[in-house]
């Protein structure tokens, strides 16, 4: 062989291998979802003509049922899209059967299964190339059945507020305009607001009735009073360990919808003003100490302008009934991660402890004094590092002035609450529950109650 022909053939080896290491870098990268980061350009032609024997591109890995991040999956690449675009939708469902097992009053098919089903749906404005900051969330809520608070006569319900739900067809349930200025340092929410578990009296470990304690005692503080209706809230970053927020929410929502159908837009502008005013500043202290474990310390109070009778021995009606329109409370909330497994600031394993305290004027108020404490550790199992053991005591006080002018039996409840959330998949929870409510309806009479309980919790 020459050696023209020799240096034709090495000029055309080298161009094979160049050619097949640009075909291997340009076959697009996929992560967790097997959706691919970014498009690459495609492999020049002439590199399926010059290297028929060239290495194949790693195929995408397959979508398994049982680690996948939904139920339904990435829908194609669909949901991603959707996502990339600024519209992200999730339908979460949780459903809990109960069983009154002993006490209260009636253990006779005292069971039921009780569930809410939540559509909701999130347009980011900055992905869509609107604005930056702005977002506009609504949420969708089903509800079924009533539950067990009935048989057993609590003042708490065993699960959240399936003690009135009942069956509803798929209701607006919130819907708020969200902007975020200043590198996020400032957020203002205007719409359908919550004041608890979304925006005031929050807490990691004793909040989420989804995934942590069902009872409601354990999901918010009832000293203060709900409100879910038309409103606006604030809230302010002035440095990364502290914050201030305050809230104006209508309360009369619920009550000008049943009466007139119109979501609680007459309460709000028409009839009288009964807006709740809620307030509340939280201290960070891993955000001022270095080696602080996570936590977070929060005060709040909260003003009600809706006039409330006073409670009095009315001598069978016979006594003018005096009301009160300055209606006021206060809560503290604490939550501290007091031991982490590891260093990574993603990784949520480890045990944390949480403790509530509210007080309301116990002249209009039937519960005057409330606490709750316990502790949650996720991955406390081996190689179960998503599982969540939980336990806590919450214990409602009856006010002195209820007892004394209406209900001499009058005294306390008190909520003991074990769960274990096991995370079979990351789109199945399954957490069986057992409650003790010692005392349940607050009179010192009454039969302690039994309750146990298996939720279910699927994302669609």
């Amino acid at each position: 062989m020459n050696r023209t022909g020799l240096h034709d053939r090495n000029i055309t080896a080298l161009r094979t291998l160049l050619l097949s290491t640009i075909l291997i870098v340009a076959t697009p990268q996929t992560h967790a979802e097997g959706q691919p980061d970014r498009v690459q350009p495609a492999a020049p032609e002439s590199a399926l003509i010059d290297n028929p024997a060239r290495v194949e591109p790693p195929a995408a890995p397959a979508d398994d049922f049982w680690t996948r991040k939904y139920l339904t999956g990435d829908w194609r690449g669909a949901r991603q899209n959707m996502k990339d675009a600024g519209v992200n939708y999730t339908f979460l469902f949780g459903t809990m059967t109960q069983f009154n097992l002993r006490g209260g009053l009636n253990t006779h098919n005292a069971n039921d299964t009780g569930g809410r089903a939540f559509h909701i749906v999130e347009f980011d404005f900055e992905k869509m190339g609107l604005w930056k900051g702005g977002s506009f969330f609504v949420r969708g809520l089903q509800t079924f059945n009533n539950g067990i608070r009935g048989d057993v006569g609590s003042l708490s319900t065993p699960y959240y507020l399936l003690g009135s739900s009942g069956d509803q067809e798929v209701l607006l349930d919130k819907y708020w305009w969200r902007q975020r200025l200043f590198d996020d340092r400032l957020e203002f929410r205007l719409g359908k607001l919550l004041n608890f578990t979304d925006l005031f009296d929050q807490n990691k470990y004793a909040d989420n009735y989804l995934n942590a304690f069902m009872n409601q005692w354990f999901n918010f503080n009832p000293t203060m009073p709900v409100a879910l209706g038309l409103g606006a809230f604030v809230k302010v970053w002035p440095v990364d360990w502290l914050y201030a927020q305050a809230a104006a929410i209508d309360p009369d929502a619920d009550r000008d919808y049943n009466r007139r159908g119109t979501g609680g837009w007459h309460s709000a502008f028409h009839d009288d003003a009964h807006f709740r005013g809620y307030w509340e500043i939280g201290f960070l202290p891993q955000h001022f100490f270095d080696d602080a474990l996570p936590g977070r310390y929060a005060v709040g109070w909260w003003y009600d302008g809706a006039p409330k009778p006073i409670f009095r021995d009315t001598l069978g009606g016979l006594r003018t009934t005096k009301l009160r329109n300055d209606d006021v409370g206060f809560y503290v909330n604490i939550e501290q991660m007091v031991l982490k497994e590891n260093d990574d600031p993603k990784d949520k394993q480890g045990l944390g402890v949480f403790a509530r305290y509210g007080y309301a004027h116990e002249e209009v108020n039937r519960i005057s004094d409330f606490w709750s404490l316990g502790a949650a550790y996720e991955g406390l199992i081996p190689d179960r590092d998503k599982d969540v053991l939980g336990f806590g005591v919450a214990q409602s006080i009856l006010s002195d002035t209820y007892k004394r002018e209406v209900n001499r039996l009058a005294d306390r409840e008190t909520v003991y609450e074990l769960y274990y959330a096991v995370a079979v998949t990351p789109w199945l929870t399954i957490t069986p529950d057992m409650q003790v409510i010692t005392n349940p309806g607050g009179n010192n009479d009454a039969r302690d109650a039994w309750v146990g309980g298996l939720r279910i919790k699927l994302v669609f």
